[in-house]
């Protein structure tokens, strides 16, 4: 039975009709009108209905960057749109006439590696997606960790630096100051500033006026040794950071997700290493997998489709079409 999942970023609404294999059948893309949510709602409304035109379609889920309760059903937050305790579902569930679901993006994505990608063997991964931030989601005896409130795996405000460079979440020494890709820049510039080995990335960042993801990833591609420097900072946290996670969640495997992940193992070396020196017990605590997501830019409707299908098939839903 198939289900619509919608993705709604800072800057576009991306949505497929998935099968329950996972296999995307249909896609529709749409600019985000970041501020005016009456707007997103009439476009995911359309979306749906486009994507399940003449199909079997027993339910629509919506990822969104921001805190969701863990009823699937309000945004108590969302940082890129006007949403403060927003009852998305209910605004869509009167106009569609199937069910639907609301989901972070991050656990969306999270869950589709679990149950398409990168996971799809384990029952207990954690996944850290490296993109602006850092966004967190977790399965645990394959059931994806929400928490009493809805809200867990916000694992880019795991502290790793006391009184460390301040986050906008309003803490300081969060991991997303440290871990994320833009704090790969910064590196980057830092680097460059320095001379010696950040020659081509001051060169670079003469050229173009700043230096950007493209641009770095680019020099990463090229091996430069300042590009790859950055990197390697960059992993050497993170894997400090899975250090902290792992123990109190113990994954079989770490997935990492989001731009940054295409550096492969360039990235996923340091993270290996890092990791290990900070594990408790090391050599008698079990070691997870590292790896990088496979799903990449469809993670998101892949996983807020299935979870929306589970969703409807616990409450024993019917298919519109």
């Amino acid at each position: 039975m198939h289900a619509v999942g919608i993705d709604i970023g800072g800057t576009k609404i991306a949505g497929a009709l998935v099968g329950d294999d996972g296999t995307i059948l249909a896609e529709d893309r749409h600019p985000t009108p970041a501020g005016d949510p009456h707007a997103i709602v009439d476009i995911v409304v359309e979306m749906v209905e486009r994507l399940s035109a003449g199909q079997q379609v027993i339910a629509a889920g919506v990822a969104a960057a921001g805190f969701i309760d863990s009823a699937q059903s309000t945004v108590y937050y969302a940082p890129n749109i006007n949403w403060r305790n927003e009852p998305f579902r209910d605004r869509l569930r009167e106009r569609l006439g199937i069910d639907v679901t609301i989901d972070n993006d991050a656990n969306a994505a999270g869950w589709a590696e679990f149950r398409f990608g990168a996971a799809r063997d384990v029952r207990d991964m954690t996944m850290l997606t490296i993109g602006t931030g850092v966004g967190g989601a977790i399965v645990t005896g394959d059931r994806l960790l929400r928490g009493g409130f809805g809200t867990a795996g916000e694992l880019g405000h795991l502290r790793v630096v006391p009184d460390g460079l301040p986050c906008g979440c309003g803490a300081h020494g969060c991991i997303e100051q440290y871990g994320s890709g833009r704090a790969l820049l910064r590196m980057a510039n830092e680097i460059a500033d320095a001379g010696g080995i950040g020659l081509a990335l001051a060169d670079a960042r003469e050229q173009h006026g700043k230096l950007d993801g493209s641009i770095l990833a680019a020099l990463i591609t090229e091996r430069d040794p300042g590009a790859l420097h950055a990197l390697s900072q960059l992993g050497r946290w993170l894997g400090q950071a899975c250090a902290s996670l792992s123990a109190v969640l113990d994954p079989e495997m770490f997935v990492f997700g989001g731009g940054v992940s295409i550096a492969g193992d360039l990235l996923l070396d340091p993270v290996r290493e890092a990791y290990l020196a900070h594990l408790p017990a090391r050599g008698y605590h079990p070691e997870p997998v590292f790896v990088t997501a496979e799903l990449v830019n469809d993670a998101g409707v892949v996983g807020a489709a299935d979870l929306a299908r589970i969703h409807a098939a616990s409450i024993g839903a019917s298919p519109a079409g």
